[in-house]
């Protein structure tokens, strides 16, 4: 074994194999990124380059946990008095979209609730594998030679689990105010393993697990024009930062969201878009959503809905390459944060099912369309509407 490969081993006994649960989530990905064990030359460049890294990641779970978009307010039914016979009906035929929002309200005095789940397992980060060790972290390698001698990589398996209940009251025919709070459940494992000249030395390991509310967000919804199904509408959501920013559950500032809804439905088919500018939270952001509902049965509806998000905020991480400076030959590959702005478009096909009078339960998958920040391969949810009767 060489002195190089000695030394590893011996560290390793003595400082990084055992597994180590830190205080946060934050701290987790901070010891998995910065304990590295690559002879580069440049302790600060690496402690500089390990932590953007590392702030880059934690940046993107808040991203997909802080800022996660919300399902549309609680009420699929929309209903309306008829003064000619005083009775209640339903407005719409579709239930429709479980995440973009409609223009319609939920009626004068009356009160919905609604109960989801999303799983989110995270797989990628800009395209490259987090959970198959191919995620390459820092690297020397010859000049000359096509395979680095000397490589740092990382495992890392991000799973996070979310609940939200959410309910919504009609003041007005135009007026709305709903709730919505998140419960969120993250557990974070990480194995980071050097390989040096083809023998593996795990170098460091290390779990978190955090629970609690992310970001809580309050909602008022307006419809300034319409009638029946088909109107126009803005929303106002202030998100407050109750979740905790250590944990990666929270922004860490309260944000503002401004949006326009339009909807319009003919017959068993309703079709309805969003456009909103948020300021504060983790950064500026911009959402563009659409949605097509269906009305396949009286008690189904079937729904397409594509939801697209940027955010400026830096969202990539880039590798960067340099001479080393005491070895001749041989070049150091580090991560640090690039300069493209998170943009994200994810298609929703699913479905919403009317199970009662007052019960409508919806189904869906969100499939990422674009390999940008921090992805899932795919993300479950399930959702069940209740409408209080009058």
């Amino acid at each position: 074994m060489t002195s190089r490969a000695a030394a590893i081993a011996t560290w390793c006994v003595l400082a990084g194999a055992a597994p180590v649960s830190a205080q946060s989530v934050a701290d987790v990905l901070t010891f998995l990124l910065t304990n590295q064990s690559v002879a580069t030359g440049s302790v600060e460049r690496d402690r500089a380059a390990a932590q953007a890294t590392s702030d880059t990641i934690a940046r993107a779970l808040r991203a997909n946990l802080a800022t996660l978009p919300v399902p549309a307010s609680p009420g699929a039914f929309a209903v309306r008095l008829d003064p000619r016979l005083g009775t209640v009906e339903r407005v719409t035929q579709t239930f429709g979209p479980s995440f973009v929002d409609r223009a319609q309200t939920t009626g004068p005095g009356q009160a919905a609730f609604s109960l989801t789940f999303q799983h989110l397992r995270f797989q990628s980060l800009d395209g490259t594998d987090l959970r198959d060790g191919s995620f390459l972290t820092t690297s020397n390698q010859f000049v000359d030679e096509s395979k680095p001698f000397d490589v740092d990589r990382l495992t890392l398996n991000m799973d996070a689990s979310i609940v939200t209940l959410a309910g919504s009251v009609g003041i007005t025919d135009e007026l709305e105010i709903a709730v919505a709070a998140p419960i969120v459940s993250l557990q974070v494992d990480g194995v980071r393993v050097n390989e040096y000249r083809g023998r593996a030395f795990t170098q460091a390991s290390a779990h978190a697990h955090s629970v609690g509310l992310a970001d809580l967000t309050v909602r008022s919804k307006y419809r300034f024009a319409g009638d029946g199904a088909s109107g126009v509408a803005a929303a106002l959501d202030l998100r407050l930062p109750t979740g905790r920013e250590q944990d990666l559950l929270g922004a860490g500032s309260a944000a503002i969201k401004l949006s326009g809804i339009g909807s319009i439905e003919r017959g068993s088919v309703s079709a309805h878009g969003n456009a909103g500018v948020s300021i504060g939270g983790l950064a500026r952001e911009l959402s563009y959503n659409g949605a097509v509902a269906v009305a396949a049965s009286p008690r189904v509806t079937v729904v397409g809905e594509l939801l697209g998000r940027w955010i400026d905020s830096p969202g990539d991480i880039v590798p960067v390459t340099g001479p080393h400076p005491t070895i001749g030959g041989v070049e150091t590959v580090r991560l640090v944060p690039g300069t493209e702005t998170l943009r994200s478009l994810v298609v929703v096909p699913g479905f919403r099912w009317n199970l009662t009078d007052t019960w409508v339960m919806a189904g869906s998958v969100a499939v990422p369309l674009t390999r940008a920040g921090l992805t899932a391969s795919f993300a479950p949810f399930v959702g069940f509407d209740y409408v209080l009767e009058h």
